[in-house]
């Protein structure tokens, strides 16, 4: 326990250093339009937020998070290309500059605004959890997982959740959801902590599984991360966001995408 707390505090220390390193005086924008495209960062195991699809015989990475990508992009007049990473390594990737903005569900917390800059949050779901159906009847809430094994996405809100509700459990944290879920049918789990539309998304998928009526809290909002001291960026990546909130497409864009990840 005291290795990973000492672990976390030296990764967060050399984050702040390469800050430090990477800020320039330059349009961060400017920069952006010169080499007409925008690189995303993401990690697309988290349907419907960003999810691997088959359309037309070619796996495509889609989701809500990544149609507010691309407006984003659309809006400042380039290209996306989209980095598809482990959950974890997307704030180092973010700067030292290897992409230029995070569109993944994150939650801008206290230790990560240390490090970047985050957007106005752009939606807020409920933390939810899921077992398999033969453990519906026993496994309800936290206090059910005495000597047992609930599932976290390393670095999340839910791994948090699963350490500070979960006392009596043992918290197992994957890189991916995928990962996670396929623990959980093989029996070497007990359940996943998800927010609510990815715990729908892959109870959809996978008929055998079962979100009991528990919420484990409520999100304060995801929102899109950028490098620090990119204020004309941030400011492009603001007004993309209140208008797609204000115009009702972020729920059209969900509903969409939670669908499109029920097909099969």
């Amino acid at each position: 326990m005291y290795k990973k707390i000492i672990i976390g505090i030296l990764v967060i220390s050399m984050m702040i250093g390469m800050v430090g390193c990477n800020k320039s005086s330059g349009s961060k924008l400017t920069e952006i339009k010169e080499k007409d495209k925008i690189v995303l960062g993401t990690s697309a195991d988290y349907p419907p937020y960003e999810f691997h699809k088959l359309i037309n015989g070619k796996d495509e990475i889609v989701g809500f998070d990544i149609e507010i990508a691309k407006q984003i992009a659309a809006d400042i007049g380039v290209e996306l290309e989209i980095v598809d990473m482990k959950f974890d390594g997307l704030l180092a990737s973010l700067v030292t500059d290897d992409i230029d903005f995070i569109v993944a569900g994150m939650v801008p917390k206290p230790e990560r605004a240390k490090v970047v800059d985050f957007s106005i949050p752009y939606y807020a779901g409920k933390q939810r959890m899921i077992v398999r159906k033969e453990d519906a009847a026993k496994l309800k809430g936290p206090e059910d997982f005495k000597g047992l094994k609930i599932g976290v996405q390393k670095s999340t809100t839910q791994e948090e959740i699963a350490v500070e509700k979960f006392t009596d459990a043992e918290v197992i944290g994957l890189s991916k959801i995928t990962d996670l879920v396929l623990e959980l049918n093989n029996n070497k789990i007990d359940g996943i902590i998800l927010a609510e539309p990815v715990a729908e998304a892959y109870i959809a998928q996978n008929s055998n599984l079962y979100m009991p009526e528990v919420i484990l809290g409520e999100e304060s909002g995801v929102s899109v991360a950028i490098n620090k001291g990119k204020s004309d960026l941030l400011e492009s990546i603001n007004g993309t966001l209140d208008k797609l909130i204000k115009d009702g497409s972020i729920d059209k864009l969900i509903q969409e995408a939670t669908e499109l990840a029920d097909q099969d």
